[in-house]
Formats: C-alpha cells, sequence, structure tokens
C-alpha cells in the first residue's frame, strides 16, 4: 500500500530504480506514458527493431526531445534521459540497469532477451505472455538460479488474476475458480487480421488512429491470447485448465458465482480448482449487461455455515446456493499499470506473479485445413490459433505449442480444428526458446 511513497523516496534520494526496456510497441508506449509523470522510476534505454517508431511513440505521447536524445546509455545515467537503440544486448549489459522489461510480443525473441538478462544478473519483467505460456515455469527456475526475481506483467490480465487468487487465499478462502473476461463467438476461431476490426468493434480508422496491431489485436479475438493468459494463470495460481478447452460461458459478473461451481453443483467446471473465460456475449451474440469482458474474477467458496451466513449478512451476491461468491477487478489497464511490477520488483523484490508450475499449455490449432509446404504464421495470425490443454496432455501428445509456431513450415496436412504437433513441422532445434521448452517438457516426461 505505501509503493508510490517508497518512488517518492527513491527520487528524493537521487536513486531511482533503472530500467531497460526492449520493445516499444504499444504496450511499453502506454507505460512510457506514465513513466514520465511517475518519481523514483528512470528509464534509461529503450531497444527495439525501428529506433525510429519508438522515437515517433514518444513524440505521440508528449516526452520533449531532449528527454530521449541521449547519444548512449552511459550518458542516458549520467544526465536522467533515455537512449533509444536497436540494440538489446545494450540494455542487459548496462551496469546501472537493475530491471529489463520485456515487451517485444515476440515469444521466440523474448525467451532469448530474458535468458540474456539472468546472465547479466537483471530482474525480468516479462509483459511477453505469449512466451510465458508455454515457457514462464522454465523462466522462473533460469531466474531462480541466476539470484534474480523474473515477474509477470501488472497491467495484463494474468498479474491481475493471480492478485485475486492470492487475495483471496490470504484471506483464508478457498479458491474454486478463477481467469478473466472476453469477447466471444465461435466462429471468432476463425477470425484473421482481415476481420478483426469489425468483430472487434473498431472501425479501420479508429484502429490506425491508435496504431493498433491486427495481428496481435487478432490474437484477443481468435481465442488464442485468452488460452495463452489462462496458462499463464493456471501456472502462476496452481489452478488447473479445462480438459478440452476454454469453455467460454456467457454471463454477467453477476453470474460468475453460479456459472464457475461444478458441473454436479449447476455450474460448468469439470471440478474445484480451475481457470475458466467468461464471454460477455450470449450464444446469439446479444451484448451482455455489466460484463467483465475487459477484467478478472476469483470465484471462492464459504465452506462452513458461519461463512455461508457471513455473506447472506453483507448482502453480497452469491449462486442460488449462498456458498460461491466472486471478487473481480472489471477493467485492466494494460500497460499503463506496469509501473505497479517495476515498484514491486525494485522496492520490495516481490514479482507481480510468476510460474510456480507447468500445469498448462496452449497448443497451435489449425484454423482451417492447411497443407504440406504452408508456413505457420503464430497467434493471431491466418493460419492458427490457441488450445489450452493440461501440459500433461499436451506434452504426452506433442502438440507444438503456440509459442513456437512461428516460421515453421508443415510438413503434413493438419485439418481444421486439429492441433498440430512436432512431427508436422520443421523447426529450428538451435534457438535458446526451442532448448528451454525440451527442458521443460522433460521435467513432465520423467
Amino acid at each position: 500500500m505505501n509503493l508510490f511513497s517508497k518512488l517518492q523516496q527513491r527520487e528524493q534520494e537521487g536513486t531511482p530504480i533503472k530500467v531497460g526496456m526492449i520493445g516499444g510497441g504499444k504496450f511499453g508506449t502506454m507505460f512510457l506514458s506514465q513513466v514520465i509523470r511517475l518519481p523514483g522510476i528512470h528509464v534509461v534505454g529503450v531497444a527495439d527493431l525501428s529506433p525510429a517508431a519508438v522515437r515517433s511513440n514518444l513524440k505521440l505521447i508528449g516526452w520533449p526531445n531532449e528527454l530521449y536524445g541521449a547519444a548512449n546509455l552511459d550518458e542516458a545515467v549520467k544526465k536522467g534521459t533515455t537512449h533509444v537503440t536497436d540494440d538489446w544486448h545494450g540494455l542487459t549489459e548496462q551496469a546501472e540497469i537493475e530491471i529489463i522489461i520485456e515487451a517485444t510480443g515476440n515469444p521466440i525473441a523474448a525467451i532469448e532477451h530474458c535468458m540474456g538478462a539472468f546472465t547479466a544478473g537483471k530482474h525480468v519483467i516479462n509483459v511477453t505472455v505469449e512466451a510465458d505460456a508455454f515457457c514462464g515455469y522454465g523462466l522462473a527456475l533460469k531466474a531462480k538460479d541466476a539470484g534474480v526475481i523474473y515477474s509477470m506483467a501488472y497491467g495484463d490480465q494474468p498479474a491481475l488474476a493471480c492478485d485475486l487468487v492470492d487475495w483471496a487465499r490470504t484471506c483464508g478462502f478457498k479458491v474454486v475458480s478463477a481467469g478473466r473476461g472476453h469477447k466471444w463467438l465461435p466462429h471468432y476461431r476463425q477470425s484473421t487480421p482481415d476481420t478483426v476490426w469489425d468483430h472487434w468493434g473498431l472501425t479501420a480508422e479508429q484502429a490506425q488512429r491508435g496504431r493498433l496491431n491486427p495481428k496481435m489485436f487478432n490474437a484477443f479475438l481468435d481465442g488464442s491470447k485468452p488460452a495463452i493468459e489462462s496458462a499463464a494463470i493456471a501456472n502462476g495460481t496452481g489452478l488447473d485448465v479445462p480438459t478440452n478447452g476454454l469453455l467460454f460461458p456467457p454471463g454477467s459478473v453477476d453470474d460468475i458465482p453460479t456459472l464457475m461451481r461444478p458441473k454436479d453443483e449447476g455450474g460448468v467446471l469439470e471440478r474445484k480448482g480451475m481457470v475458466e473465460v467468461v464471454s460477455c456475449l450470449t450464444l446469439d451474440g446479444q451484448q451482455i449487461q455489466n460484463d467483465i469482458r475487459k477484467g478478472v474474477w476469483v470465484c471462492f467458496e464459504a465452506d462452513t455455515e458461519y461463512h455461508k451466513n457471513c455473506f447472506e449478512e453483507y448482502k453480497v451476491v452469491t449462486d442460488p446456493s449462498g456458498r460461491y461468491m466472486v471478487n473481480h477487478k472489471r477493467w485492466h489497464l494494460i500497460g499503463l499499470e506496469l509501473a505497479v511490477s517495476v515498484a514491486s520488483v525494485g522496492l520490495r523484490g516481490e514479482a507481480t506473479g510468476f510460474a510456480t508450475s507447468f500445469r498448462a499449455d496452449v497448443a497451435a490449432i489449425a484454423k482451417r485445413d492447411l497443407a504440406v509446404g504452408e508456413t505457420l504464421d503464430g497467434e493471431g495470425g491466418y493460419t492458427v490459433s490457441g488450445g489450452l490443454r493440461p501440459a500433461s496432455i499436451s506434452v504426452k501428445n506433442s502438440y507444438l505449442p503456440l509459442g513456437l509456431a512461428h516460421n515453421v513450415v508443415l510438413k503434413n496436412v493438419v485439418s481444421e480444428g486439429k492441433p498440430v504437433t512436432w512431427n508436422d513441422v520443421d523447426y529450428d532445434t538451435t534457438t535458446p526458446a526451442y532448448k528451454l521448452r525440451q527442458e521443460i517438457e522433460s521435467k513432465i516426461v520423467s
């Protein structure tokens, strides 16, 4: 409850938390728009494949030119300004940078960046949840071995959901389920970057104004991002995931206690202790009022008569039995909230969520019939979407992780709706991402 005062103290002492960020796209720009008004945090450098795009984004959000005109990182440290570069290695090697924010959105590159940062003794806040979904447990172990912190990004839904689960457990409640909201209809599974804005509810002009990436936003729409973020929530909390993928039951915030019960009690869950996603649309496409589309929730249980009576006495919304209740955060503000992670890691030495196990995985599922020789284009693209599965099932059946379904060529036909397997593709075995994934899979097999 005192992070801001601690940031103020660091500012007064002249010892701000020094940060380097890799990736200056939408999420990173949102963070940068806030950090300029915060005490106690100094973004020493931003590395991106397109430094010109980063400078354009900084101008868009009102940074004065002199603030990001440092010629190099050493000058940026000395003058309290920011250096924009295309050299991510320089950020990890700069001695005074304490925290690396990985915000590229590229899961394969993100693994390499995180591993490089660990080797250099830097803490990492990983915005690229696509990487966390298929290698988060391995990254957490590598960080521990290196004596540094690996953290989810506050502002993204996984960290916020993990926070709610931790709140419920710290209060003494048994968590029945947790998850996030979404806008979902079954045919969205086949959505591509060409169809995303109509489904999403934006015009092309609005998307262009916001410099929104259609492939990235389509990953939200086609079910990939909900699967990815649900995997991160499960791996961070120890909750399980549905055997055959997310159900996306429709409902309002007040419907969640009724929906998120076991099937034998009238809900949708296979059993207690699961992750799920609630849709804001009815099955015929009608908008549900008081929805949780942009938020997260945790459902917990009054497992004694006394606690059940407390729910009744304080007039909280429950399921019909009076035993199940939900707490929620209706909105998440993405990069605008990321400074909470920076402050938590930099001031308290605490992650805002991280994978404690490998319980959940996201498999690459064919969006349509795929032919030999086609190149997979990863989440949000034209070829595959993400399907949430228990890690034990995914590994046993050799499902290709969605995070590695980028620029790999099919050598077998894969029918629409079927998972792509390792045997269906040619892949590069030399990347840090592939090697770390194989290391994690060996732990499941053994």
